[in-house]
């Protein structure tokens, strides 16, 4: 189209004018396409930093410090009985009591801390995936968590030593787990509750896990657990984990607007500056305006060919920005999260569209104005304009 041609011509004759305008708007793409990418890798991260629990529900004591993964021994505990009455109200689902606790460990010259959980054997492989070595039968020996194991360099079949000398020979080194909203056995000792219970002397458990069979039950489990031992007194806290994963994760979601949003304040000054360049380019061209016009140019016409000269600026900047953005999405994560796998998800691959996509919007609308004034002049009285 000739319009388009006459878009082209001018930007080449303001080539430098263009070129910053093409800069403003690759800034604006990179800025707001890159803090989409580190905002949905945060999202990501956190999400893959948490165990899939989303099918448990954790009961505690109410006065207790158990809760979700406590790591202290308390005198508030869930008795035998309470348990009995938890797994009649929530059956058929099942119910998996822990103890929770902590004790110093050593092994050969390494020292830690690692958190002591007590539990059924029959019900480790539920809660529990095993990297190397066998799963927990019987009282004797331990699990060990992967980063405590990696930490004092532990291995199948290694002893380790507990703060007052014991000696639990390591028969299983558990694959990792990530956070947990449960229980976080990457940092601990996993031992039957037998021993739990005989070693350090206690009765009762400090939470049970309850692993809902069907999703779409939890909400139900949860008000027959309330409805059971919270009638009138508060005796038990029930944490949905599913919610609670959800609520943290719709945080960082939060999190991740607000750094594109902000990425998007420089995508707004760019388009003010092509704002500016289209007005000085209306006011220079003023005659050649009156001339086109007089020679039977419509309005339509005049208005499309100074969309064109924005349309143009801005997906050439948006293209550069968002070939820009797939490095610098790559430079930020490596920085601010130490890991460049997110990048490759298609809801970070789509930020670098949304960055293009706003950054040729942005420029169209700051050419509607001088396209409007332009194709509005009056033909006489831009053919005497000096």
């Amino acid at each position: 189209m000739i319009f388009v041609d006459f878009a082209v011509r001018n930007l080449r004759r303001n080539w430098f004018r263009s070129l910053l305008a093409i800069l403003g708007i690759i800034i604006g793409v990179l800025s707001i396409s890159s803090m989409g990418i580190l905002g949905n890798g945060i999202v990501l991260s956190v999400s893959d930093s948490f165990t899939s629990v989303g099918d448990s529900i954790v009961v505690s004591p109410h006065s207790g410090t158990g809760g979700l993964s406590g790591t202290t021994v308390t005198n508030d505990r869930l008795s035998e009985q309470q348990i009995l009455e938890l797994s009649r109200a929530v059956s058929p689902n099942k119910v998996i009591p822990i103890y929770t606790g902590g004790d110093r460990i050593t092994y050969g010259n390494e020292k830690g801390v690692a958190s002591i959980y007590g539990m059924d054997p029959d019900d480790m492989p539920t809660m529990l995936t095993v990297e190397s070595g066998v799963y927990l039968r019987g009282n004797s020996g331990a699990m060990i968590g992967k980063t405590i194991a990696d930490q004092l360099k532990v291995k199948v079949g290694s002893k380790v030593i507990l703060g007052d000398g014991t000696i639990l020979p390591v028969v299983g080194i558990l694959k990792e787990r990530g956070l947990g909203l449960d229980i976080n056995p990457d940092n601990a000792l996993i031992v039957s509750k037998q021993w739990f219970s005989e070693h350090y002397s206690v009765k009762g458990y400090n939470e049970a896990i309850v692993k809902a069979s069907d999703l779409k039950q939890i909400v139900s489990v949860k008000q027959a657990i309330e409805k059971r031992f919270n009638r009138q007194d508060k005796v038990v806290d029930v944490y949905d984990t599913k919610s609670i994963l959800d609520s943290i994760l719709g945080a960082f979601n939060q999190i991740s607007t607000f750094t594109t949003v902000i990425g998007g304040i420089s995508l707004l000054v760019a388009g003010i500056s092509i704002l500016n360049i289209m007005m000085m380019s209306v006011t220079e061209r003023i005659r050649e305006i009156g001339i086109m016009r007089s020679l039977g140019t419509r309005r339509k016409e005049v208005r499309w060919m100074f969309i064109y000269e924005a349309l143009i600026l801005g997906f050439i900047g948006s293209l550069i920005g968002g070939m820009l953005s797939f490095g610098g999405g790559y430079v930020i994560s490596l920085f601010m999260l130490q890991t460049t796998k997110y990048l490759f998800y298609p809801s970070s691959l789509i930020a670098i569209v949304y960055g293009m996509g706003f950054g040729i919007g942005t420029s169209v609308l700051s050419g509607l104005y001088p396209a409007w004034k332009a194709s509005n002049l009056n033909p006489i009285d831009a053919l005497r304009y000096e």
